[in-house]
C-alpha cells in the first residue's frame, strides 16, 4: 500500500476502524512533499504579507480549499490560520487535484497543493506561490520565503511511503524493500523527485517503526 500521512491521522480520528498502524510492515520511504501556499495571479498578491492583510480584510469571508477534512491540507492551513490570526472558510475536496483546478478556475481563493499537483499552473504563470512549509526554501522556488522564516515553528510534509500487510514474512518483506530500494536509487525516481520537488527522506524498517 502507498500512504501519505492519513496512514496516521485516519485511525487517531476514528478509533472505531480499529486499525493499528503498528501492524503493518514498512517498505520503503520514497520521499516527502513539501507544501506550498498558492494564489491565482489575478488576486494580485505576491507576498505574503499581503495575503495576510487579504485575509483579514474579507473577515471571513476568504475562501482556502484543500484535500479532506483534518488531513493534510486541513492540518497546515488550520496551523497557518491559528498562528497568523487568520479567520478562513474552508472547503474540503476529494483530491489535491481538484484543489488546483478549482483554484485555476478562481472558484476558491488559495491553496497549499503540493508543488507536483500545482507544477503545470504555475509553469503557465497562473499560480503564483507566496509561503514554502519546508524546513528550508525550495530549490524550485529560491525567492519563497518558508514559515519559518516568519517567525513560526513549522514545516509540514506529506510522506510517500510503502507499506507491507500486517504478518508480512521477513523474507517477503526484504524482497520488496530490495524491489523499492532499486526503484528509489535509479536516476529515473530521483529524477521525478527533483522535477516535481519532493525531498528525500531515506528510513530503515527501524527508523519506520519508530
Amino acid at each position: 500500500m502507498v500512504t501519505l500521512n492519513s496512514l496516521y491521522t485516519t485511525p487517531l480520528r476514528q478509533e472505531a476502524l480499529g486499525v493499528d498502524i503498528e501492524a503493518f510492515t514498512p517498505i520503503a520511504m520514497m520521499g516527502v512533499d513539501p507544501f506550498v501556499l498558492w494564489v491565482h495571479k489575478d488576486e494580485g498578491i505576491s507576498t505574503f504579507e499581503e495575503f495576510v492583510e487579504k485575509v483579514r480584510s474579507m473577515d471571513g469571508d476568504f475562501v482556502m480549499g484543500g484535500a479532506g477534512q483534518g488531513q493534510e491540507d486541513s492540518i497546515v492551513i488550520a496551523y497557518m490560520s491559528g498562528a497568523c490570526d487568520l479567520d478562513i472558510n474552508y472547503i474540503p475536496y476529494d483530491g489535491g487535484g481538484a484543489v488546483a483546478k478549482d483554484l485555476a478556475g478562481r472558484q476558491i481563493m488559495a491553496t497549499v497543493n503540493n508543488p507536483a499537483e500545482a507544477k503545470g499552473f504555475y509553469e503557465a504563470g497562473d499560480f503564483v506561490p507566496l509561503l514554502a512549509f519546508s524546513d528550508e526554501r525550495m530549490d524550485a522556488y529560491p525567492d519563497v520565503p518558508t514559515l519559518k522564516e516568519k517567525g513560526h515553528d513549522f514545516t509540514y510534509y506529506n510522506q510517500r511511503a510503502v507499506v507491507g500487510a500486517p504478518g508480512m514474512s521477513e523474507a517477503a518483506a526484504e524482497y520488496y524493500r530490495d524491489v523499492f530500494s532499486q526503484v528509489y536509487e535509479s536516476d529515473a525516481w530521483q529524477g521525478y523527485v527533483e522535477s516535481e520537488s519532493l525531498s528525500n527522506l531515506p528510513m530503515d524498517a527501524d527508523e519506520t517503526r519508530a
